[in-house]
């Protein structure tokens, strides 16, 4: 019996509750890091790996249709990091670039461009393909914003490339890379940009953040109204090894700034929030009249798994400051953004979602939009 092309007649339609939707990466499973370990050391074969990675792909697909998602994404089982999937593999990068201290003294670190020109390796719409040929529902492609990217160039420049034309490399590759996503059919394409509230540490003038803020527009005024629609912003303090980078920023520092960008959905990090009701104040306050907000309400990084019902509360709290029409629920961040991070098994990933649906289906009853 074949199945439903996701999103054509005859398949449910993700708009059809309350939209809940995952922001990307769930624990890889342990076969698949011990195969990753095991290639990197050249005792298996490309092609053993690829093997892992299509098991992974389709168990991930298989366990969050289970949960009854509407709309899913890959669980990001095939990259390495979010941010660095599109240069993997390039061979003019030097290891020693940008630092990201995280709040209990771990670091990650960017690469560093060292000769021109920049292009990806890989685009985002490869991810997209090897999911769809496993979902029965909509399909969501997470990318990482060239904000993220423009900090592979160093700050003394590289000769014979000036910054003005890495930056013009940089915006037509993300906008193939959203464009890629958008025409192979994904429900939405999902912005990382994680590193806005970061940019408010490193530099609280904000202008590290308005240029964050002017590039990334620059790609998304590429798009038509209508294809924006369908494109979406996320932002958090970070997510790695249960912890973050920059949850001691204020959000009100951000989020005014933030809504600057002509993006359709915004995805916001809320459940881990000291104080919800501020934050729902300030969306309330600064969000577009037209954008769809879908805000957190699952920590990744919690050990404990959410009840439904800690879910259900958590809806009926935003939607007494967002507009029904316009309201979604996510979880905050990725479970795994970088392909290392084993801090939370798989189980309590696919818990946690399960709980986010449920609590939302719930919600949405109550709320009179089921």
């Amino acid at each position: 019996m074949s199945r439903p092309e996701a999103g054509t007649p005859g398949s449910p339609s993700p708009e059809s509750l309350l939209p809940t939707e995952p922001i990307g990466s769930i624990p890889r499973p342990p076969e698949l890091l011990e195969g990753m370990q095991e290639r990197t050391a050249g005792r298996i074969s490309e092609e053993d790996l690829q093997l892992l990675y299509e098991s992974a792909i389709r168990d991930t697909i298989v366990r969050l249709e289970a949960t009854g998602s509407r709309v899913i994404s890959d669980g990001e089982q095939t990259k390495s990091s979010f941010a660095t999937y599109p240069i993997a593999g390039l061979d003019n990068l030097m290891p020693d670039g940008v630092t990201i201290p995280f709040a209990d003294g771990h670091v990650r670190q960017l690469p560093r461009l060292a000769a021109g020109p920049f292009r990806y390796q890989t685009h985002a719409g490869t991810y997209l393909d090897q999911a769809r040929r496993h979902a029965r529902v909509a399909v969501k492609q997470a990318v990482i914003a060239p904000s993220a990217l423009s900090l592979l160039y160093p700050a003394e420049g590289i000769d014979g490339y000036p910054q003005e034309a890495f930056i013009e490399d940089l915006v037509r590759e993300s906008e193939t890379d959203v464009r890629e996503c958008l025409e192979k059919g994904a429900h939405c394409v999902q912005i990382d940009f994680t590193e806005a509230r970061l940019s408010l540490k490193l530099d609280p003038s904000k202008q590290l953040l308005q240029s964050f803020i002017d590039l990334n527009n620059e790609v998304l005024g590429k798009f038509t109204e209508d294809e924006r629609a369908r494109i979406g912003i996320h932002t958090c303090p970070g997510s790695d090894l249960d912890a973050t980078h920059s949850l001691d920023v204020d959000y009100a520092e951000l989020l005014p700034t933030l809504f600057e960008l002509d993006a359709g959905i915004f995805y916001i990090q809320l459940a881990s929030e000291p104080d919800r009701r501020r934050v729902l104040s300030l969306i309330k306050d600064h969000a577009p009249a037209h954008s769809r907000i879908f805000v957190g309400v699952i920590d990744p990084i919690d050990p404990r798994v959410e009840t439904p019902e800690e879910v259900r509360d958590r809806v009926l709290e935003a939607a007494e400051y967002i507009p029904l029409d316009r309201l979604g629920t996510c979880d905050d961040c990725g479970f795994s953004p970088f392909g290392d991070d084993t801090s939370t098994s798989r189980e309590t990933a696919f818990a946690k979602i399960a709980a986010r649906v449920q609590g939302t289906a719930v919600a949405a009853e109550q709320l009179g939009v089921a």
